[in-house]
């Protein structure tokens, strides 16, 4: 291993619909490919069989192509890394048990990692400032997460979604516009000619009189605004005005995500003073989300996030967690060992989040005592 520029790692990612890999070392993308599965179209949103029937059929051509962008050989590598949950468990089973596989053929360390870490370490593969201490919003189809994170490998637990995720509720409400999947960038296209103040949704579990301790004070939930839009869009399809007011719906919908999501994340700015805010995951890719935080931070405060490709799900962050876990620990540390990923119990955590999970969130300290700065 050159221990001089960090180690060589190939990251693996199946979680869900994108089977991609990843050659890193250090900061620096080696090689990298990302591919996406179309068929889901077809169906309004991800099915998990036809998922991990698609990461089995491509998966070697994947990691091939990568390694060939990145001019290097499987025994060149010092690690594989590999995302072992949460996800779809099938899905998760083809990227887990390739890796396992060449891991222990090539007798190289093989590191577990877990999703929602991986996306906390993707904006520091292009910006050198996303470093830690910050407050970390981390907004995909199937999390929704609020963080503080003093230092890598150290995460206290804010807040989360009660309900839906902030993407699904993006996906389950392009659908009930009559929007293709996914529909997180298609609510963002239409929104843009639409008036986000048309129609006034609610923002869930945002009340003025909340309190630092109260149970819902940064937690989130959606599944409420998703039933005020599905009952707004009857109404409108009973009028006769759907089509004249979708692209309004939508905007106004898109407004009260993005209120709700940067008012927590500014109530977290505030309880633990610590004014530099990380995005992560795909909806982190939203530009009017992007916009709203930085306006709230400004002048002081500093909003860190990948760029697009890199807020999906992607083997760059993957390798990027793995290379830091592998420095931290020793290449000879607990779970890393040839082809081991601990067994199959990681994989088969339903909650990550919940004490009793066989996958914890690696340096997670979960509370819902408020981090009062100072």
């Amino acid at each position: 291993m050159n221990r001089d520029s960090g180690p060589l790692v190939l990251g693996m990612e199946t979680s869900c619909d994108e089977t991609s890999a990843a050659v890193v070392r250090g900061r620096e993308i080696l090689g990298h490919v990302i591919l996406s599965q179309d068929i889901h179209r077809i169906y309004g949103g991800v099915v998990p069989e036809l998922a991990a029937r698609a990461h089995l059929t491509v998966i070697d051509d994947v990691v091939r192509s990568t390694l060939d962008e990145a001019g290097v050989a499987l025994d060149d590598l010092d690690a594989l890394a590999v995302t072992s949950g949460p996800g779809l468990i099938g899905a998760l089973l083809v990227g887990v048990c390739w890796a396992r596989a060449v891991a222990f053929a090539l007798d190289r360390p093989l590191v577990p990692v877990h999703h929602m870490e991986a996306h906390l370490f993707a904006p520091s593969l292009e910006d050198p400032d996303a470093e830690p201490p910050f407050v970390a919003l981390l907004v995909s189809g199937g999390h929704t997460l609020l963080l503080h994170v003093p230092r890598w490998g150290e995460y206290r637990f804010l807040g989360e979604t009660r309900d839906d995720a902030a993407g699904e509720a993006f996906d389950k409400v392009a659908k009930i516009l009559g929007l293709p999947y996914p529909g997180g960038p298609q609510i963002q296209r239409v929104a843009e000619k639409g008036d986000p103040g048309r129609f006034r949704f609610p923002r869930p579990m945002l009340r003025g009189d909340q309190q630092p301790g109260d149970p819902d004070y940064l937690d989130v939930s959606f599944s409420g605004l998703k039933t005020a839009v599905a009952g707004r869009v009857h109404e409108l399809e009973a009028e006769g005005r759907l089509e004249r007011e979708r692209d309004h719906v939508a905007a106004s919908f898109q407004a009260a995500v993005v209120d709700t999501l940067a008012s927590k994340v500014m109530r977290a700015v505030e309880l633990t003073g610590c004014n530099r805010v990380l995005m992560g995951g795909g909806v982190s890719a939203n530009r009017p989300l992007r916009t709203e935080l930085a306006r709230r931070l400004a002048p002081d405060g500093r909003l860190l996030h990948a760029s697009p490709r890199l807020s999906l799900d992607n083997g760059a962050m993957v390798a990027r967690a793995a290379a830091f876990h592998l420095e931290a620990r020793g290449p000879d540390g607990p779970g890393t060992e040839g082809g081991s990923v601990s067994g199959l119990a990681p994989v088969l955590a339903e909650d990550p989040l919940d004490a009793d999970s066989a996958l914890p969130f690696p340096g997670l300290i979960r509370s819902r005592q408020p981090v009062l700065r100072g």
